[in-house]
Parts: C-alpha cells; sequence; structure tokens
C-alpha cells in the first residue's frame, strides 16, 4: 500500500513539473493591416474575439498558439517581453506588469495598450494593438 502511495505522489509531483509556468492571453481592440496603403479598424467584440494572441510555455519552451504554434524565443528587454518566431514572420511585444505603471509614461500607446502582436505576411503586415486578459 505504501509503494502505492509513493508511486501516486511521485506521479503527481513529476506532472506539476510539467504544467505550464507561463501563459499570455490578449485580446485586441486595433487592427492594422498594412502595406503600400494602411488600413485602420476598431474590433468589435467579435473581430476582437477572433484574434486573440496566445502564448503557453510548455517544459520550458514557448509557442505561439494562435499561430499554428510556432516555436518562439524570449527575450526581455526593460519594460518589455518579447516573443520571436524562429521563422521570422512576425513578433509579440508585451509590457511586463511589473513596469505597466512606468511603460505608461511613454506615450498613450503604452498607457492604453499592454501588447502589440506583428505578422509580416509577404510584403504586407497586420498588427494588433491590445489588453492581456
Amino acid at each position: 500500500m505504501q509503494k502505492i502511495i509513493v508511486t501516486l505522489l511521485f506521479l503527481l509531483f513529476a506532472n506539476s513539473c510539467n504544467a505550464q509556468s507561463f501563459s499570455f492571453n490578449g485580446k485586441p481592440s486595433i487592427k492594422i493591416v498594412g502595406g503600400v496603403e494602411r488600413d485602420v479598424e476598431k474590433l468589435d467584440k467579435t473581430k476582437s474575439n477572433n484574434s486573440i494572441c496566445v502564448i503557453k510555455e510548455i517544459d520550458g519552451k514557448y509557442y505561439w498558439q494562435t499561430r499554428e504554434n510556432k516555436p518562439l524565443m524570449m527575450v526581455e528587454s526593460g519594460a518589455f517581453i518579447i516573443f520571436y518566431p524562429i521563422d521570422g514572420s512576425g513578433y509579440i511585444r508585451i509590457i511586463n506588469p511589473t513596469f505597466k505603471d512606468a511603460a505608461s509614461l511613454m506615450s498613450s500607446t503604452e498607457k492604453t495598450y499592454d501588447y502589440i502582436e506583428h505578422i509580416v505576411l509577404g510584403l504586407r503586415t497586420i498588427t494588433y494593438y491590445g489588453k492581456s486578459n
């Protein structure tokens, strides 16, 4: 009986060690499509919900879950946490919540939004500005 309990405790501990330790969920309110011309759109609730940004850390590796689970590299720089996919298809720049007040002094953009998600499509881009959930 003790072996069974020890085994169960070990399995529970091992599963908790593999748990996700970082998670980011962002909900955009602005979408900018750019190229030679630029279109700015305020997103309604439905479009915003369909354009969320999700990053997950699994076993010490980061993934852009809402963009085909692309592997990401993380870099911390000042008040920001930046995630880059290895294929160069964009980036996500998040204000570290610890530094939100300080970053808010930079401009109204940092005061209003928590992140930017920038996606490269050929020579055009899609950029979302939003708040973290």
